[in-house]
């Protein structure tokens, strides 16, 4: 039985995470969980499994109502909260499923309590890899991925050497406008970028798949997690999205990991590995219903962000934490109509440009530098004007 902390229960990982643990309880128990606003679905969930006795809501107003309504449980709040969480004894796996920067912390702290991490966020690496992976050695604890592309590539390293590895290949789904030049994303909508082809995710991980940038974010998390040069990592764009990541080695094979587009399929695997369990209400892959398959190059002019990750990655620092800030900031100006599509982009990289560099960041410095970052974009945004 492996005791589960939850952190985003109420998101689209974190509800489907809840679905895996729901058809497992066998398998997996359910001993905290965080829900940022979503107050009633904490209390779903607190009726739901009555072995749950920590939570944390975003606010302290939630807080107070629902330890009225609870007086058993312990409840936290804020970012604070999150890092509570973490800190617990009684359980074996983190699961990070919130979205952003604030997700370093938590997971850091979980890594110091010797708890297995199960990361769909990837921002911990993104903005703090060195550090989350100098932890991980420090403590023996190991990283499992959520994403779809790296539980891919985590799967087809599976009784293979990195020594043996050419290279690695993260599949894209293009987002939105991936038919777009361009000239015609100028005047594009907030309603036309979320609308995904594939996948239905929170506002901020669609707006990034349609500039690229969770691409870009995940070509420099591959590289923390599997520790490969950015020179080793190839993008390829793939519409279907079913080849989710491949693998090739230096004798010319490939191996790939192919399946429905159901995140469920790397959550359970990374709760469950080294074993694998039954999934329940999805039918299995059928080729047939894919009697093509597509895959492009994407070209950097194009989707500009993804060029900038493999200059950010290579250098390091805290241009991650730069780039990161600035995407989030920018992504939500974007979401509440404020700044058009394209300026998204032009808002990250000019960050990335003018924001000071520093080579060997502390968490604090990486916390300004998120601070810096923000602060920036919402400065420019008042430029415009």
């Amino acid at each position: 039985m492996k005791k589960i902390v939850l952190l985003g229960a109420s998101g689209s990982i974190g509800t489907q995470t809840i679905d895996v643990i729901s058809h497992h309880l066998d398998e997996f128990e359910l001993v905290a969980f965080s829900v940022g606003y979503n107050i009633e679905n904490a209390r779903e969930l607190i009726k739901q499994f009555p072995l749950v006795k920590v939570i944390s809501v975003a606010n302290e107003n939630d807080a107070n109502e629902l330890r009225k309504e609870f007086p058993y449980l312990t409840i936290h709040f804020g970012d604070k909260g999150l890092i509570e969480l973490a800190k617990l004894n009684n359980y074996d796996t983190f699961v990070s499923a919130i979205v952003g920067f604030r997700g370093l912390e938590p997971v850091l702290e979980a890594i110091k309590h010797c708890k297995v991490v199960a990361l769909a966020n990837k921002e911990s690496l993104v903005t703090g890899g060195t550090l989350v992976k100098n932890a991980c050695k420090e403590y023996g604890v190991a990283l499992y991925p959520i994403d779809s592309e790296h539980s891919a590539i985590f799967q087809c390293l599976q009784g293979n050497s990195m020594k043996e590895v050419d290279k690695i290949i993260v599949t894209a789904s293009g987002g939105s406008f991936r038919d777009k030049t361009r000239e015609e994303l100028v005047n594009v909508t907030k309603q036309e970028a979320l609308n995904h082809p594939n996948w239905k995710m929170g506002g901020r991980i669609t707006i990034d798949s349609a500039t690229m940038c969770n691409k870009a974010f995940e070509v420099i998390e591959a590289h923390y997690l599997f520790d490969i040069p950015f020179d080793k990592i190839d993008v390829l764009i793939h519409k279907e999205s079913v080849v989710h990541s491949m693998v090739q080695y230096r004798d010319h094979s490939i191996i790939a990991q192919i399946g429905s587009a159901d995140m469920r399929i790397p959550i359970q695997y990374a709760l469950s590995y080294p074993n694998r369990l039954q999934m329940f209400n999805d039918k299995p892959f059928d080729f047939t219903n894919f009697p093509e398959l597509h895959f492009t190059k994407p070209d950097f002019k194009r989707f500009p962000l993804l060029e900038m990750a493999y200059i950010v990655g290579k250098k390091g620092g805290n241009l991650g934490a730069i780039m990161n800030g600035a995407d989030e900031e920018a992504v939500s100006l974007f979401l509440d109509d404020k700044i058009k599509f394209l300026d998204i982009e032009d808002f990250v990289i000019e960050a990335i440009n003018t924001i000071p560099f520093i080579a060997e960041p502390t968490l604090q410095e990486l916390i300004d530098t998120d601070h810096l970052s923000r602060e920036f974009v919402r400065n420019k945004f008042v430029e415009k004007q």
